[in-house]
């Protein structure tokens, strides 16, 4: 087997079967199997999976157990020399599967491979980016990443670069990661301490640390309609990116580096809430009331963005 495409699944009953038809539309020409987790959806996932992909491997899981955990399940039984990462929510075009492939075959220093991402409105999604350091999140903070003409400024997303070029990168986003099984034999699996969010920076980390390169090549694009999981959790979702910033920090920087990026983002979401609140009351807007009710929220649970718990949901 060449190939194994892993998919995690969770209440996205109608994007994974989108999905699975584009990979159907658009397969590779290499030997591959596709293994679709499902984390306990309550959608009717598992009976869609089973009345209209029977041929594909399903494993249903009794709880959600997580990104990484499912994932992880998935990659101890998979047969292929490579295994593609691909979320439930992304459509793939044309031969960007064999094409990454075989990209990423022929080079064998390549640990990760990514590939060119799409919005669903055709414009180029950041997929690549650095390690979300203190500096990097405080430019986010205080808003000095939208200054334009300073290259400094905008590096964290690497928005100045078109993505039409191969380069070598510090992270690449998990919605599709073409990994080589030699890769994970070397660094391990990903880590379960990360339930959602943090967990494929985490491994990019790992990789880079053991000389293997985590690259972007344009070997074509796929379309990610992103938050497909995600979108029922409100709050919850930027608190637990919070959550995974701060672990990446505590397992890699340490234990100040962690204290600081907690303190950090809790600035960055009081002051979220604070001129969302202001513009509710002066301009009177939906939106603005919503945006201010979404900081909110975080900011009062934010005691949770410090990961004590291993693993597990917020």
């Amino acid at each position: 087997m060449d190939l194994s495409i892993i998919i995690i699944n969770w209440n996205t009953c109608a994007l994974l079967k989108d999905c699975l038809l584009s990979i159907k539309k658009n397969q590779p020409q290499c030997r591959f199997e596709i293994i679709v987790v499902d984390n306990a959806s309550e959608d009717g996932s598992v009976a869609m999976m089973k009345r209209e992909f029977p041929a594909i491997t399903l494993l249903a899981n009794k709880e959600n157990i997580g990104f990484a955990a499912a994932n992880n399940r998935a990659m101890k039984i998979a047969k292929g020399h490579f295994y593609l990462l691909l979320n439930s929510d992304t459509v793939v075009h044309g031969d960007v599967l064999q094409a990454s492939f075989e990209y990423a075959r022929t080079n064998h220093d390549i640990g990760a491979l990514g590939c060119r991402v799409l919005n669903e409105d055709g414009s180029l999604q950041h997929s690549t980016s650095l390690f979300p350091s203190l500096v990097n999140l405080m430019l986010q903070t205080f808003a000095l990443d939208r200054i334009p003409n300073v290259p400094f400024l905008k590096r964290y997303r690497m928005v100045d670069w078109d993505r039409n070029t191969a380069r070598a990168v510090e992270t690449i986003s998990g919605c599709f990661m073409l990994v080589r099984k030699e890769t994970l034999c070397d660094v391990g699996l990903l880590d379960e301490n990360f339930f959602f969010f943090g967990e494929e920076t985490d491994w990019c980390v790992r990789m880079r640390k053991n000389g293997w390169q985590v690259m972007f090549a344009p070997t074509g694009h796929i379309t990610h309609y992103g938050g497909g999981s995600s979108a029922s959790l409100s709050f919850k979702r930027d608190l637990m990116l919070s959550q995974a910033t701060v672990r990446l920090h505590r397992k890699h920087k340490g234990l100040v580096a962690a204290a600081l990026v907690y303190l950090l983002l809790m600035l960055f979401n009081i002051s979220r809430a604070c001129v969302w609140g202001f513009l509710a009351i002066y301009k009177k807007k939906q939106a603005a009331k919503n945006r201010f009710y979404h900081f909110l929220g975080i900011s009062k649970h934010f005691q949770k963005a410090w990961p004590r718990k291993i693993g597990g949901a917020l």
